[in-house]
């Protein structure tokens, strides 16, 4: 079978399940395995402008392609990563983690080598990585390519981090070949236990008046969104989903009814899904962010629950049920409760009239957002950072095939930016908008520089409201700690193109955001950065209300009047 390296074996596993960009940035631990990198056909390194940035770019590339390769250093860059490896954790995104580490006679030995705390102990960055991966591993000759293929088919199964220790002095180090490609295994079911639910479950469809469906991020990460649509279908029942799972079920389909967010809900939907005396939720998540502050009024005792490996009818768990067996067996099932559905196309898009810029209005949220829904077209990737951007986009009808990126749970302001890059490297053939704050720009600012340098086409829009409006809308309204420095963006953007290969617009007025649109669909092939120039107390309504509801709750302490 011949001989292959560590590195080269770790290589040719990550590009056989379908990674063909790593991101990171060098370091000396982990050079000798960039220089494999660069000479390995059908993978390609993207260097970032930091660790944290790289981290993201990739939560973005897995998000899109499915799987995604992260490499830093030892102790310095692992560590300035690590907010990202949890938000990908939170937000079950698989990233790979390759840390390149000290040699091991290094680490055996204890000495007090650099990017170290200098007291022997080698484990302190991989002791905190193991809270955010569920896998991790350190690599030897010896274990190398069972390691490797353990902690892949974990990230793959459990679409969550891994964390891969790869010594210095290994990554030259002969081993056997892959003998065959990498099984990577999906959740499967106990037949048994799967049988039983199912009967539980077509009990409780069958004795509904009526049933509706919610949907959640776990269908989106286990790809099941088609799955889902002839769940939905066969059933004839209304959809909504949650914000983080906006755009996974066509919103264009006549049974979609909208976004489902508790009390920040359109009445319709919030109605429907409340109301409905079946309500199969499925792949869902209750977070605060995307509840309105845990306002959703669901009876659990009504509801069927899906998710990766397990199920729920009422109150009885079926462990060992996959979401996806779960589905085709409702779908099986043959229940059919159709009901009188308005679809959202049909109540936002198909009675509106067209938006019409009146000129010299100054911007504001409201007008903003009807303008940017007609700006959308099908097939496009809108990434929205936390904040008016996310909160704003959630609202609207997006037209067929798109997609939306988002981090809610986490919440980690600055995401998007690198998570662009990512996003566009997994699929280039789409076009990709990204909308962001001005104090969520200025956090990651940096890697617009990467996306340029890899000739990237995006339409980037920066709205910019003077600080942090999303805290505002929390408390501070007029203080100082939300307050962030004046930045001239439109030179930032030339400081980071020296080849001049991005517009740049500003807009304070609605007839001025209208030429900005017309100037970004007029050059597909440039990057066009528009600048949105908003009030820095006027957000979403979505976003006011959710702030009032963070305020007053539990977990900020007091009652704030």
């Amino acid at each position: 079978m011949g001989t292959c390296t560590v590195g080269d074996y770790l290589l040719r596993r990550l590009r056989e399940i379908g990674v063909g960009h790593v991101f990171g940035v060098p370091g000396d631990y982990q050079l000798e395995f960039l220089d494999q990198l660069e000479a390995m056909d059908g993978i390609e390194w993207i260097g970032n402008c930091n660790e944290l940035n790289a981290v993201y770019a990739a939560d973005g590339y897995g998000r899109l392609n499915g799987i995604a390769a992260l490499v830093t250093t030892f102790g310095v860059g692992e560590l300035s990563a690590l907010n990202g490896v949890a938000g990908a954790y939170a937000e079950s995104v698989p990233v790979v983690s390759v840390v390149g580490t000290p040699a091991t006679f290094v680490m055996e030995d204890k000495q007090k080598v650099h990017h170290t705390a200098g007291d022997g102990d080698f484990r302190r960055a991989a002791r905190c990585a193991e809270e955010y991966t569920v896998a991790q591993a350190m690599l030897t000759r010896d274990n190398a390519a069972s390691e490797i293929d353990r902690v892949l088919r974990f990230c793959w199964l459990l679409k969550r981090p891994v964390y891969i220790m790869l010594p210095s002095d290994l990554a030259y180090e002969a081993i056997e070949p892959p003998g065959e490609p990498l099984v990577l295994a999906e959740p499967s079911s106990d037949p048994r236990r799967l049988a039983k639910f199912t009967d539980q479950a077509r009990d409780l469809l069958r004795s509904a008046d009526s049933v509706a469906v919610l949907l959640g991020a776990e269908v989106d990460r286990y790809r099941l969104a088609p799955q889902l649509v002839r769940l939905a279908e066969a059933i004839g029942c209304p959809v909504a989903c949650l914000s983080k799972a906006k755009g996974v079920f066509p919103e264009d389909h006549d049974q979609f009814i909208g976004g489902y967010a508790g009390k920040l809900s359109d009445s319709y939907v919030r109605e429907t899904i409340e109301n409905a005396a079946c309500l199969v939720a499925v792949g869902t998540q209750f977070t605060d962010s995307v509840t309105g502050g845990f306002s959703q009024n669901i009876d659990p005792s009504r509801l069927i629950a899906l998710h990766p490996t397990a199920a729920v009818v009422g109150s009885i768990q079926h462990a060992h049920v996959s979401m996806k067996d779960a589905i085709q067996a409702l779908v099986g099932a043959g229940i059919r409760k159709p009901s009188d559905i308005t679809s959202q196309f049909r109540r936002c898009v198909g009675g509106a009239t067209p938006h019409e810029p009146a000129r010299s209005a100054r911007l504001v949220q409201e007008r903003f957002w009807e303008q940017f829904q007609e700006f959308l077209e099908p097939g496009d990737v809108v990434i929205a950072d936390q904040g008016t951007s996310y909160f704003g986009c959630a609202e609207l009808p997006f037209p067929h095939g798109c997609t939306f990126v988002g981090q809610p749970l986490w919440g980690s302001i600055g995401y998007t930016l690198p998570a662009l890059l990512g996003c566009m490297l997994a699929a280039p053939e789409r076009r990709h908008i990204l909308l962001i704050g001005d104090g969520s720009f200025q956090l990651t600012a940096q890697e617009l520089s990467t996306v340029l340098r890899h000739g990237l086409n995006p339409v980037v829009i920066l709205i910019n409201n003077d600080g942090y409006t999303v805290e505002r809308c929390i408390l501070g309204a007029n203080a100082g700690y939300n307050n962030i420095a004046t930045w001239r963006y439109d030179r930032l953007v030339e400081a980071f193109d020296p080849l001049g290969l991005a517009v740049t617009v500003k807009a304070t007025t609605e007839d001025e955001l209208a030429a900005a649109f017309e100037t970004a669909g007029a050059n597909r092939d440039r990057l066009v950065f528009v600048e949105a120039f908003m009030e820095r107390l006027d957000a979403p309504e979505s976003l006011v209300q959710l702030g009032r509801a963070f305020s007053t709750s539990d977990y900020h302490h007091a009652p704030i009047s």
